[in-house]
């Protein structure tokens, strides 16, 4: 028995033990309900890779066993139930392309009656027809159940010259798709002229915030925004963009209300619009200590959005807009509950003046990205900031001063100390050099304090953090100068150039990287650098792939891209076997929670609440309550 393996065992029986304790303290969190998510993947000339999901509301007692259907008729394909893995290679039947399999669970030996039937791929991929727009191509995406049937839906960013904050110029209106896996239409919602398109800008975040079992979709919007049923919202004439191309401002929207929607997943219709909070005034009220220590007047540092989901309440989700990230921080929180949005808290910063000596301390901290998690360990989320964290009540919890940066992540990275790890990369330029900032840190996630860093006063824009060697106990970090860094701050070895996707994709309990969209390679630690595994035909969004998610199967990770015509999406999973059975990552709400946030700004990679890693310790049964 592998040590996996055994930890397995012995975190079964220990969380037996302690399960009394844990449930008094810890809250049980609202998850959506999924279905097993079995694939049958071609593999070779004359088998089938079949791959299934382990839920989080099922015990560590469930074991599967596996049918095709013959002649109507189901016939099991393994002798005795499967307790081992989730995840099995079938020689194919006498007529391939009419194969149908399923998986049904077993407990005490008792098998369930429940049988979902799925059919073969017709390749190494999920084709999904989109229905193209021209002069768009699609972008970020995000995954629910719109419809609550236990399956993932697709919502997706189809954009048109979509342009940074910094630079001028009209960009096409932001356009939300639904699909299906099967490529079934389901809506479309067009932001309008006054939402301008960009990754700065076009943050959706699709949740079912109300535990009705269905995901809706909530995203800032204006006047002309047209919903799933072809309602205005607003104003239909109303045009705020400035059109003057001599003007520093030009195709910006720096006039006009502001608003915020909540769109039912399974229509695309908007139930509620309230005013977005805040406002984008004082256009000039933006500026601070972050990047470049400066300020504007053109819309730049006004117009920064994020936003993301946290069970505030460490039971039912919230939602939370954010805007700011150079100086002048909000984040808002909503409550989407019976049909009415109702704001929980706000928390603002407050907005300096040069030279910024009377700024917050959590002015200028945040970033490109962000991420949730309950960093203190309490059963409520906080939302970490990049180089400040919010607290699950609206309050500061800390800030680092580490000031703005394009890059962050968090997880247990280092399973030999207690608690949650932060990895981030922070941006040292023109007027903020002065201030010799680490380039990159490593901190203590509850309390904010700097385990190590290194590279002060240097401008590092990309990092990335991962258990990518075997060698090493826990994550390993690289960016900026220098090479790889274990979990603890010593230096390790020569660095992977890949610095901005990871992905959970072979049958080992390390971490793949993605090269550029299409590309998975595997570090090999033995000759220190990267060898490609695979390459997909496709492309991905601007930034890396459109989606990279545990979308169907197994623990593993699906690659969603887009097919070299952009006439469909193209789900990639993997086929190689393994051995380790872990629960879906979808149901450790740490993991769901950011693949809500993946399509803000600069994606980055989904990780749980645990260490997932080589040598890791079995993470106990989650405490959720899946909502059918």
């Amino acid at each position: 028995m592998d040590s996996y393996k055994s930890q397995r065992l012995a975190s079964f029986l220990l969380g037996m033990c302690f399960w009394s304790i844990g449930a008094a303290a810890e809250p049980v969190r609202q998850l959506e309900y999924l279905d097993r998510g079995l694939v049958a993947i071609p593999y070779g000339e004359d088998s089938v890779f079949l791959s299934w999901r382990w839920l989080g509301d099922e015990s560590d007692a469930v074991a599967f066993n596996v049918y095709r259907s013959e002649n109507g008729a189901p016939v099991k394909l393994n002798a005795d139930p499967i307790a081992d893995r989730t995840n099995l290679i079938v020689p194919a039947g006498a007529e391939p392309q009419d194969d149908r399999y399923a998986v049904r669970r077993v407990i005490a030996g008792v098998e369930s009656a429940d049988t979902q039937w799925v059919p073969v791929w017709n390749s190494g991929y999920l084709d999904i027809p989109i229905q193209a727009v021209e002069d768009y191509r699609p972008g970020d995406a995000s995954v629910g159940d719109l419809d609550g049937d236990g399956q993932l839906e697709i919502v997706l960013h189809q954009t048109s010259r979509p342009r940074d904050n910094s630079h001028s110029g009209l960009t096409g209106s932001p356009i939300l798709d639904a699909y299906t896996l099967e490529g079934k239409h389901l809506w479309r919602i067009n932001l309008g002229r006054n939402i301008r398109d960009g990754e700065h800008y076009t943050q959706f975040m699709v949740y079912d915030l109300d535990g009705d079992g269905r995901a809706e979709i909530a995203c800032k919007t204006a006047d002309g925004t047209v919903d799933g049923q072809g309602r205005v919202i607003g104003d239909e004439n109303a045009d705020y963009r400035v059109m003057d191309q001599a003007d520093k401002r030009f195709g910006r929207v720096l006039d006009g209300p502001e608003f915020l929607t909540i769109f039912d997943g399974r229509s695309g219709k908007a139930l509620q619009t309230v005013d977005y909070v805040p406002n984008r005034y004082p256009i000039d009220g933006w500026g601070g200590i972050g990047g470049n220590g400066g300020n504007d007047s053109y819309g730049n540092r006004c117009d920064r959005f994020l936003a993301c989901v946290a069970y505030l309440d460490g039971q039912r989700p919230s939602l939370v807009m954010c805007r700011g990230v150079y100086g002048r921080i909000v984040l808002a929180a909503w409550d989407w509950r019976d049909s009415q949005l109702s704001q929980r808290w706000v928390f603002d910063s407050g907005s300096s003046h040069p030279p910024y000596s009377d700024a917050s301390p959590y002015s200028g901290m945040g970033g490109h990205s962000l991420s949730v998690a309950d960093v203190d360990l309490d059963g409520k989320d906080e939302i970490v900031y990049q180089a400040m964290v919010i607290d699950d009540d609206g309050q500061g919890l800390y800030s680092t001063g580490l000031r703005h940066g394009d890059a962050m992540h968090i997880s247990d990275m280092y399973p030999d100390r207690p608690g949650l790890e932060v990895f981030s990369v922070q941006e040292n330029e023109e007027a903020t050099v002065r201030f010799q900032t680490p380039g990159v840190a490593m901190r203590d996630a509850a309390t904010g304090q700097i385990l190590w860093s290194h590279s002060p006063g240097v401008d590092v824009t990309s990092g990335l953090a991962a258990d990518i060697d075997p060698r090493f106990p826990g994550y390993e970090a690289w960016g900026g100068p220098g090479g790889m860094r274990l979990a603890d701050g010593r230096d390790a070895i020569h660095k992977p150039r890949t610095t901005n996707f990871a992905i959970w994709w072979d049958g080992d309990l390390l971490r793949e990287l993605i090269a550029r969209s299409s590309t998975i390679s595997k570090w090999n630690w033995q000759s220190e650098r990267e060898e490609r595994i695979f390459e997909a035909d496709a492309r991905g969004a601007s930034r890396g792939p459109n989606l990279v998610a545990d979308l169907v199967g197994d623990w593993r990770e699906e690659l969603l891209l887009t097919s070299p015509d952009g006439q469909s999406l193209r789900l990639y999973s993997t086929t190689h076997p393994s051995e380790y059975r872990i629960r879906t990552l979808l149901h450790d709400a740490q993991y769901r929670l950011a693949i809500a946030w993946q399509n803000v700004v600069y994606n980055k990679p989904a990780h749980p609440s645990f260490f997932l890693g080589h040598n890791m310790t079995p993470p106990s049964q989650p405490r959720i309550k899946v909502i059918r």
